[in-house]
């Protein structure tokens, strides 16, 4: 397989804070970087050598991204997966739309984990009302099929009764029902799956939510090493068994002392962010490494790290005092340059280093209590 050396031109689809970080990625790396987004100030965007503002099923935007370039990926997993085979027609795709397609729908993504026989949680398929009577489910969350993150497009259901006014609510789209689990914690890994089938996973993450969206990653996890080995173990294999190109971010709740898979990402995923700091090469750089063909970097964790996140409401009462996070040495602040702020968007983030992982995690939410942030639910 011949490696894409720069300064090629690679392309991404999606123009949010994920995007940014990749043309970040590439561009240091002697890239040159094209974005597909429909938003002409996205983040990725306005930093990209250039910006296709266009729809992401526009097919002569799609073409003109093809002739372009050697390699294109994707910074969301809602992207048309149609417009990824268009692409795939005409350039280097990674990851591909099959894999795409796969974690854009939630019963197939089941379908899929548990075909390879790696565990996930009791669920079931609701593609009409008497799916609904599964009472071993109840209590329980449904969830949209399609289309749902950061807490959307669920809803905690007690009995059949209750989750048929829901999936009423949810305009009867397909859904999946889980059994809602009495989570110990809740984990992630981003494995990074190269085209010639190697595999290197980053330190495992802890991570906690607020309102259903990811507040504060905790790296390494608080978890026995053994857990977080089999963590590593099971998100490789779940790349591998997909044949996946591309990093993945596998989320995990931990029940019983046991692992369960929740939810794959065809992408980076927000709670890597603190490999951009606490590792040689960061998700995005192994992003466009598996892109490019090129070996994988070294993903091991350099020092502990605490990133937390920082979202629209913050900025309900203005700007907020920047000098809570840059008064900290250890701390290192990003903001992704939206134009616009708004509850539950993710606007930034900060990520705090210590040799101590517990120092680190105390100065992070020091300096979250600062900026006026309440604790986590």
């Amino acid at each position: 397989m011949t490696p894409i050396l720069p300064p090629a031109w690679l392309g991404v689809l999606g123009g949010g804070q994920l995007g940014r970080f990749f043309v970040v990625a590439a561009r240091n790396m002697g890239y040159h970087v094209a974005v597909l987004d429909p938003e002409g100030d996205s983040p990725a965007g306005v930093l990209a050598d250039r910006h296709v503002v266009a729809a992401y099923d526009d097919k002569a935007a799609l073409l003109e991204l093809a002739s372009l370039c050697a390699a294109v990926t994707t910074e969301f997993e809602n992207v048309p997966a149609e417009s990824l085979a268009l692409l795939g027609e005409r350039t280097r795709v990674a990851p591909s739309a099959h894999a795409v397609a796969s974690a854009q729908d939630r019963i197939r993504e089941k379908a899929a984990v548990r075909a390879l026989g790696l565990p996930v949680g009791p669920y079931a398929a609701i593609e009409r009302e008497s799916d609904l009577a599964r009472p071993e489910l109840y209590p329980g969350v449904l969830k949209t099929a399609r289309f749902g993150y950061d807490g959307k497009g669920q809803a905690l259901v007690s009995a059949q009764a209750h989750a048929a006014a829901a999936w009423q609510a949810l305009n009867r789209v397909p859904c999946v029902l889980e059994l809602r689990l009495d989570l110990e914690r809740e984990v992630s890994a981003i494995c990074a799956r190269g085209a010639g089938g190697e595999t290197r996973v980053f330190a495992v993450a802890e991570n906690r939510h607020r309102n259903g969206i990811l507040d504060v990653s905790i790296v390494p996890a608080r978890v026995p090493a053994a857990l977080a080995e089999e963590a590593a173990t099971l998100a490789a294999r779940l790349a591998t068994g997909l044949s996946y190109e591309g990093v993945l971010g596998v989320e995990f709740f931990v029940v019983g002392g046991r692992l369960l898979i929740n939810e794959i990402a065809p992408r980076p995923h927000n709670s890597g962010h603190y490999t951009l700091d606490a590792c040689a090469a960061s998700q995005y750089v192994q992003q466009v490494r598996a892109l490019c063909r090129l070996p994988l970097g070294d993903e091991r964790l350099l020092r502990p790290a605490t990133m937390v996140n920082l979202l629209g409401d913050l900025w309900e009462g203005g700007e907020p005092s920047w000098g809570a996070v840059l008064d900290e040495p250890r701390a290192k602040l990003y903001l992704y340059g939206k134009p616009s702020a708004r509850p539950g968007r993710k606007m930034g983030h900060y990520t705090v280093l210590d040799d101590d992982a517990g120092e680190a995690l105390d100065t992070a939410l020091a300096i979250r209590a600062k900026l006026g942030i309440r604790d986590s639910e």
